[in-house]
């Protein structure tokens, strides 16, 4: 606690808001004075927190008493001063503490997101081996409204005129939300977060953000921040910043593309890579265990029903897990590069996944892939997005299919836990159902007075 402590002194930070990810990726905990976080070294949360809906409901009680005690109690939240980051847009000096969840015995909770992607990260760690990542986070900048019938619109920018077209990598474009990214890339810099390039992306007010390669749990927990910051910038200019996979019909859907390779921790070296600079066994097999364990645990990078509304052929979104040098049709990529700097490009996750999900499915399938010694198909050359149909490695079509899928996987329970497992199936199922309630305004449209 000294290096945090010192952070808090050395701010004069009055306020802390003690923060853990829930299932969604959604931020919850307490805000406390720092006087009363420092003596009580940390927080408690009901367990219910972590079985908690995106709409604010929990699982059905069978599945809630099966994971949870019957007296609904506390889990210990210890915070981790590594992951302690200022709140720039509060009137009051306020840090946010990402904090870990433990139970009274001091083992970790299996519910939780966060520590999730740390015991995927000790299965690396047991093999002397470094995942690196690097995310990559698509968004869209929308016009404010209390109306969710109505489709989303992008803002007025400096011009007093609203995007029109596809504006891909437009300069001009992206310059005209200046104020707010002056804002973000001010407010990041005082947090830490190492982003890097700016893009505008295809659609309307559509950009997207690159991080640095680093260190997967430390990126995740900057991906978390992040949303929250992006959000906080647009609000301040009066916008809405959206990470939906998929927010504007017939635009392209927002991805979190996930750059990932492996070092020796020993030699420093990328085991992607032979000595004399060729691909490694492990790094198709790492392709391999991509392409076989991604649909079992898909609902892990595309949660939402709204996330499989990206999956559409011949769009920029992937439709299956073929993989190839420099292809952008395919849901693994590989970009060019040196051999130290080789690496693999999942395309598969959305905007919308939890970040430290994602990142621990991601890193996971690859680790299953090289201990077991899989083998992958044969690299694709030109488009592979056209069409799902005969292709041995195309993506479940709907979120019920793929929570099907992750419900039956020997990989997911064996590595993840079943109590996570299930835990999660049913949040996402709660979700669905809660989905299925609501009647669209295309039923409206079309069948109203047609049926």
């Amino acid at each position: 606690m000294n290096k945090l402590i010192a952070f808090l002194k050395e701010r004069k930070i009055t306020e802390v808001e003690c923060v853990i990810s829930d299932m969604t990726g959604i931020a919850r905990g307490k805000i406390a004075p720092v006087d009363k976080f420092l003596d009580e070294k940390g927080m408690r949360l009901p367990e219910s927190v972590l079985l908690q809906t995106v709409t604010g409901d929990f699982v059905d009680d069978d599945i809630y008493y099966s994971l949870l005690d019957d007296a609904d109690i506390d889990f210990v939240c210890v915070p981790d001063e590594n992951a302690v980051f200022m709140l720039p847009w509060t009137i009051e000096a306020t840090a946010q503490v990402i904090h870990d969840c433990y139970d009274r015995m001091g083992n970790p909770i299996e519910l939780s997101p966060r520590n999730v992607l740390k015991k995927v990260l000790s299965l690396y760690e047991q093999k002397g081996w470094e995942p690196v990542i690097a995310p990559e986070m698509e968004f869209y900048l929308t016009s404010r409204s209390d109306d969710h019938d109505l489709p989303l619109k992008p803002p007025i920018g400096r011009s007093g005129r609203p995007e029109a077209g596809r504006q891909s990598f437009s300069i001009d474009a992206a310059n005209e939300y200046d104020p707010l990214f002056e804002d973000m890339y001010d407010w990041c810099e005082l947090q830490g977060l190492d982003i890097d390039t700016l893009i505008h992306e295809d659609g309307p007010a559509q950009m997207e953000i690159n991080f640095s390669h680093g260190n997967p749990l430390s990126l995740a927990d900057q991906v978390f921040v992040f949303k929250r910051t992006l959000r906080e910038a647009a609000l301040k200019h009066d916008v809405c910043a959206t990470f939906m996979a998929k927010p504007v019909t017939d635009e392209p859907g927002s991805a979190m593309h996930i750059h990932q390779s492996v070092i020796n921790k020993e030699t420093g070296k990328n085991i992607f890579t032979n000595e004399d600079g060729t691909q490694s066994s492990l790094f198709l097999s790492y392709i391999a265990g991509l392409q076989k364990f991604i649909p079992e645990l898909l609902p892990l990078m595309a949660p939402n029903a709204n996330s499989f509304r990206r999956f559409l052929p011949g769009t920029s979104a992937p439709v299956n897990l073929e993989w190839g040098v420099e292809n952008r049709t395919c849901g693994l990529r590989i970009p060019e590069s040196s051999p130290q700097n080789r690496r693999i490009e999942n395309r598969i996750p959305g905007a919308d996944a939890n970040c430290y999900l994602a990142i621990a499915a991601s890193l996971l399938c690859g680790y299953i892939g090289m201990v077991e010694g899989l083998k992958p198909s044969t690299p694709v050359q030109g488009k592979s997005n056209e069409s799902r149909s005969n292709n041995p490695h195309c993506l479940p079509l709907t979120l019920e299919e793929a929570l099907a899928a992750m419900e039956e996987s020997d990989a997911c329970k064996e590595y993840l836990g079943e109590a996570f497992t299930t835990g999660f199936v049913a949040v996402k199922q709660a979700e669905l159902e809660n989905f299925r309630r609501v009647v669209s305004s295309w039923e409206r449209e079309f069948l109203l007075l047609s049926v």
